[in-house]
């Protein structure tokens, strides 16, 4: 479909997040939040059934108010197909705010997978997802866990789904950069200026 983005690329790039507890089992199912960015409304469904550790993790961010004031801060394109990438945003390590690490909780036991508007937790090796998460700009199932891989194949964990706002998506994917900003795959990467998410909230459905 497209070129895709490398998966070690981002492996390489990832920042260092934190986390904290699953949900209750009476939260298990599908919890929509609304990410409020400077660029409008980017709304997503958290899957708390099959990604419960990653999607727990998520959601306690949002209750303690620590996405409140971050950014979106990286946009990167694919090579030769602009219009496809991925967006990141979270807290960069910062240690006033984040949490303990999650385990990885890989697509090859949770059975999603990394498709247009998938939003899915940046890391380094597996086990140090804390804060920072992308979002897909079309279908990237390089991020998914390959068993027959060598190295690290465990992939990303993929834990929810945009259902409006990929408009929103793409005017940030598609949003000027620095060229000289940003260490190693992610120097021109880094979005100049940063996109803030002004709230992130729990969002009632029918």
């Amino acid at each position: 479909m497209t070129q895709h983005l490398n998966r070690r690329t981002l492996l390489a790039s990832g920042l260092a997040l934190a986390a904290g507890p699953t949900l209750a089992q009476a939260d298990i199912g599908l919890v929509r939040v609304a990410l409020k960015t400077s660029k409008g409304v980017i709304t997503v469904d958290l899957n708390t059934g099959k990604a419960p550790i990653t999607a727990g993790n998520f959601l306690r961010y949002v209750e303690l108010r620590k996405f409140d004031g971050i950014h979106f801060y990286r946009a990167s394109p694919s090579i030769g197909a602009p219009e496809f990438g991925i967006i990141q945003a979270g807290l960069r390590g910062d240690p006033a705010k984040v949490l303990k690490p999650i385990p990885h909780e890989s697509t090859a036991k949770t059975g999603l997978s990394h498709k247009d508007g998938t939003i899915s937790m940046a890391r380094r090796a597996p086990g140090t997802a804390d804060a920072d998460f992308f979002i897909c700009v079309g279908d990237q199932p390089s991020f998914d866990a390959d068993p027959a891989a060598k190295g690290d194949n465990h992939g990303f964990a993929a834990f929810g789904q945009v259902v409006d706002g990929m408009d929103v998506v793409r005017v940030i994917l598609a949003s000027p950069t620095s060229p000289t900003a940003g260490a190693g795959a992610m120097k021109g990467q880094m979005l100049s200026p940063q996109i803030p998410i002004l709230t992130a909230r729990r969002v009632k459905t029918a």
